[in-house]
């Protein structure tokens, strides 16, 4: 018997994209719960993103931190009814594409599902290792980071003391889906608000930040300590110690696949 048969394993990803982790934690037997604590829109103003894309062969690098990213570019290129960069149609009448640097492998499958190559993927799936790999390879080169609004200054911050120069550009935002607010208050109407689940996992700091303002609206003051939290890396399990709530477990890779055998670890203890 699976170590995960019959448990109730809470899935906080963006509705579109929590169907893999919950396909892969049924595949062991366990019950996904999704309640999405996140929900992917567009930028408020393209401005700076349809310039920057108008503009693309004249980075020397590009920077991309999430699959979400890469979907975001893809459909505002569709929308301004703009040839794909990378395409020989673009080669030829824009010149050179930039390197891309793409933060993990589920980055890196959608860079390439736009038909793009990507040049370099870091060790760890983390800003501070893509900083590390990128070296000084970045020298006397334009830079784009294409990003989400809410993301962390480490990268741009890291790039600019060292003066090279870096268009930081909001790619898409994220909001909390209100809707879920029931689903949790369902979820902790047990005796002290005891959930009815066995562990949450957690792919990102912004799904742990909405997911305890879901709380909060549902009349939970406190992070459920006593339900195990299992983190993606160490930015989000960071994100959840600053909340009070210790994470059960950590991903060693950051990625789906780490995830679940994260959870698997935590009940074969």
């Amino acid at each position: 018997m699976s170590r995960l048969e019959g448990r109730r394993i809470l899935v906080t990803r963006a509705e579109h994209q929590a169907g893999r982790l919950s396909r892969e934690l049924a595949s062991h037997g366990a019950e996904p719960v999704e309640v999405p604590a996140i929900r992917i829109l567009p930028p408020v103003d393209f401005a700076a993103l349809d310039e920057a894309l108008r503009h693309f062969s004249t980075y020397g690098w590009a920077l991309v931190t999430s699959a979400n990213t890469v979907n975001a570019l893809l459909a505002r290129i569709e929308e301004l009814g703009m040839i794909s960069p990378g395409s020989q149609a673009w080669s030829t009448m824009f010149g050179p594409m930039p390197k891309i640097a793409a933060i993990g492998p589920a980055t890196a499958k959608a860079v390439r599902r736009m038909g793009w190559k990507v040049d370099l993927i870091p060790e760890k799936y983390v800003a501070e290792s893509l900083l590390q790999t990128l070296g000084t390879k970045l020298r006397g080169q334009r830079v784009l980071l294409a990003r989400s609004a809410r993301a962390r200054d480490v990268i741009p911050d890291s790039l600019r003391a060292q003066g090279i120069e870096v268009d930081v550009i909001d790619a898409y935002r994220t909001e909390i889906p209100h809707e879920s607010v029931s689903r949790v208050r369902e979820l902790f109407a047990g005796p002290a608000g005891k959930p009815a689940l066995d562990a949450a996992t957690f792919t990102s700091s912004s799904t742990v930040e909405n997911f305890l303002n879901l709380l909060r609206e549902a009349g939970q003051t406190a992070p459920p300590s006593d339900l195990p939290a299992i983190s993606i890396g160490p930015v989000t399990s960071k994100t959840l110690r600053a909340a009070g709530w210790e994470p059960a477990m950590e991903a060693e890779d950051h990625n789906v696949d780490g995830l679940v055998r994260a959870a698997l670890e935590w009940f074969s203890r």
